[in-house]
């Protein structure tokens, strides 16, 4: 079995093209930074996710500048970009697009011609998605998954690469239509925006009340990222870390068989994380792994991106309610308690 501490031979022009990708993310969170201040953890979170093609949801009170890391990522990565701001009337076909009568002016005939709407776009910010209807929230799902929208019968891909970046209010409540389980699971990642520090609060302030905005570089083009993306599958993982990753996500599920659940997994989660946690895990962990100047998986990814891959697939009962025992809590007890392959409990 293969150590995880011994990286793993790769070929040059793939060493090459990794110190690449380091050298780009790190200028690409440094504009970030002109326009960003603080926020370093939740940057990098959104990073990682691009280049594992995840889809993120951002959950934040309002003022934490969610919308503009969105923008400011779009914007350093010369990606096309575009908000939709969701409300309880908006329609699917506000997101999708629709089919419009046009009449052709030479001959008189008419056609319908396809009009994109704003899910046409490298990276789309979905803003309050919780505050639209579930029939709209659906709207996204075919496109995040497949990549493509079905309207009148007929497919439109869209651009490549496509995210969908959506962010929660988690204070109020009233008037809102959480999101279905079904649908987090789609998220790759659940990112929890935090308030800043005494001093970040200052910069914030001052940087805002003060004249002129940063200018920020282009330092990533589309076609870069997705060479970025393959880089990124190219990377190995051990079986012992996939095992690592797979072990985890089942001690989730307080049924399952083979993998005994702890007795606090039994006591209180509903429902585990499904299979597609474990694809994120190892997609992310690769990632995280060329980030931090190695061409190899260690476990320690694999824990690293463990909290936002999990805690949106983990659904707590009343019983961990009533005890104030979140889903983050119950990651970190199995991040503790789960062994490493070949040690011992």
């Amino acid at each position: 079995m293969t150590n995880e501490s011994e990286p793993i031979a790769l070929e040059t022009d793939v060493l090459a093209s990794a110190e690449r990708l380091r050298d780009s993310v790190r200028r690409l969170l440094a504009e970030c930074g002109k326009a960003v201040v603080g926020q370093s953890e939740v940057l990098e979170q959104l990073v990682l996710a691009i280049l594992a093609r995840g889809h993120c949801l951002l959950v934040g009170v309002p003022g934490l500048a969610k919308t503009l890391m969105v923008r400011t990522l779009a914007d350093g990565m010369n990606l096309s970009f575009s908000r939709i701001q969701f409300t309880p009337d908006l329609m699917p076909s506000d997101i999708t697009g629709t089919d419009i009568l046009q009449e052709d002016k030479s001959t008189g005939g008419r056609a319908f011609r396809f009009v994109h709407g704003p899910v046409f776009a490298n990276i789309v910010l979905a803003d309050e998605i919780n505050r639209t209807p579930p029939k709209t929230q659906a709207a996204l799902l075919e496109a995040m998954q497949e990549r493509q929208v079905t309207v009148a019968g007929q497919r439109h891909k869209l651009p490549d690469p496509f995210f969908v970046l959506a962010t929660q209010n988690p204070i109020e409540q009233e008037g809102t239509y959480p999101l279905p389980e079904a649908q987090q699971d789609r998220f790759m990642f659940d990112i929890r925006v935090g308030y800043p520090d005494e001093n970040e609060e200052f910069r914030i302030i001052e940087a805002t009340t003060s004249p002129g905005k940063p200018r920020l570089d282009r330092v990533i083009s589309g076609p870069e990222l997705l060479a970025m993306q393959e880089l990124v599958l190219q990377v190995p993982a051990a079986e012992h870390v996939m095992r690592y990753a797979a072990r985890l996500v089942r001690s989730t599920r307080p049924a399952e068989s083979g993998t005994p659940a702890p007795e606090f997994v039994k006591k209180y989660v509903a429902w585990g994380a499904g299979p597609r946690a474990g694809q994120s895990l190892i997609l992310a962990a690769k990632a995280r792994a060329l980030l931090y100047g190695r061409t190899y998986v260690a476990i320690d990814d694999v824990k690293a991106v463990a909290p936002p891959v999990l805690r949106h697939r983990v659904i707590t009962n009343y019983g961990a309610e009533s005890e104030g025992v979140s889903p983050d809590e119950i990651v970190r007890r199995l991040l503790t308690s789960l062994p490493r392959d070949g040690e011992k409990d």
